[in-house]
């Protein structure tokens, strides 16, 4: 992304441990009491932010590695009000949408036509699922007409409108309850296998960290009702990956179109070459930055996020030529980081977040806050 190290601030915020383990090792070098109460913790992270924003009024704050229970309570409370992001849900919900829509372009397909599964309905989840509401309202559907067509599958089944104990952002996912009066499954809730027979959903995405959570049963009943499926076990490690590329492409005989949070060499199948897609925030979060820092953008918004992910699915060789990999090869990172500050920073003078200035300009100052790393050539002047 070109980001400066001189220019960014690594910040550890230590809140106190429940480990009696930790607390007695002499040589933790966290803070050595237990951690603070919920209240506690919302009032240490207003401080937080109030300071930097008297210090630095125009940084940007990234939100990383948060726990779930606080992930989407604060960057909801905050965005509106400090130029932030969290990329573990913002980040790998734009790169999910970008990939998502490059994939739907494969198959001449429109993501607001797809009917999408989850299975983990975490923060990251959640997140991804409502950029995706975004992107099928901006398709042309209706808010409703496009959360009905999301399907979040936890470690219970499906999260129902009556099913207790949901997060706030849980409930804004869950089906309504009369709206499965037609379907048929055994349990309190329906498993992932009958919310495949019974929603026929064209997109299946995990993010819940357990192995091996895609069956062959669950893929070949999904194959059965969509001839090109696009999966995406995207949890990472590799040991909790949902199903295995190689796996995949057998199951559907080769038909399925797929990405993943971790890295694979292609898959060979009946004597063809089929390259993995890896899903990765590096595509997304450097040129948000760049664009944030480039266009002088005081929020980040759903909006830009939105143009984040068109701009990477406009670079998929696959949807462009037919051919190749679903995504550009990660070596090209500069040059769609620079793409994608150009479109972020357009949003956001387009939305009145940004500083006003030509697109010639835009560029100059794009390619002004490019750092690029060098070895610096040293003369020796003394002995």
């Amino acid at each position: 992304g070109g980001i400066s190290p001189a220019y960014t601030m690594p910040i550890m915020l230590d809140v106190g441990t429940n480990n009696e383990k930790l607390l007695a090792d002499p040589m933790y070098m966290g803070s050595r009491h237990k951690r603070i109460s919920q209240d506690e913790y919302d009032e240490f992270i207003e401080l937080f932010i109030n300071a930097v924003k008297r210090r630095w009024p125009n940084a940007m704050i990234q939100f990383e590695d948060f726990a779930q229970p606080n992930a989407m309570p604060i960057l909801k409370k905050y965005q509106d009000q400090v130029c932030c992001f969290n990329d573990d849900i913002q980040g790998t919900a734009a790169v999910t949408v970008g990939t998502l829509l490059a994939a739907c372009r494969t198959k001449q397909a429109r993501l607001s036509e797809q009917k999408v599964v989850f299975v983990g309905a975490g923060s990251a989840g959640c997140g991804i699922a409502e950029q995706i509401i975004c992107q099928m309202v901006a398709e042309g559907l209706s808010e409703a007409q496009a959360r009905s067509q999301i399907y979040m599958v936890d470690r219970f089944g499906l999260l129902t409108s009556d099913m207790p104990g949901l997060r706030d952002f849980q409930q804004a996912l869950a089906q309504p309850t009369d709206s499965l009066a037609d379907w048929t499954y055994s349990g309190d809730y329906p498993s992932l296998l009958d919310v495949m027979h019974c929603a026929k959903p064209g997109i299946l995405i995990g993010v819940s960290g357990q192995p091996r959570l895609f069956t062959e049963q669950v893929v070949r009943a999904m194959h059965q009702h969509c001839p090109q499926p696009i999966i995406f076990p995207l949890s990472n490690p590799i040991k909790q990956i949902e199903a295995h590329p190689k796996d995949l492409i057998e199951w559907t005989n080769g038909e399925v179109i797929v990405a993943t949070g971790s890295p694979f060499k292609p898959i060979n199948y009946q004597g063809k070459q089929y390259p993995v897609a890896q899903c990765n925030n590096s595509y997304i979060f450097p040129g948000v930055g760049l664009g944030v820092i480039a266009g002088k953008l005081t929020r980040i918004t759903d909006e830009m996020l939105l143009i984040a992910s068109e701009t990477l699915a406009a670079a998929s060789p696959l949807a462009n030529t037919g051919h190749g990999e679903l995504l550009p090869p990660l070596t090209e990172l500069a040059t769609l980081s620079k793409q994608i500050a150009f479109a972020v920073a357009k949003t956001g003078q387009q939305q009145g977040l940004a500083l006003e200035m030509s697109d010639e300009m835009l560029e100059q100052s794009i390619e002004a806050n490019f750092w690029k790393p060098n070895y610096r050539q040293y003369r020796r002047v003394s002995v």
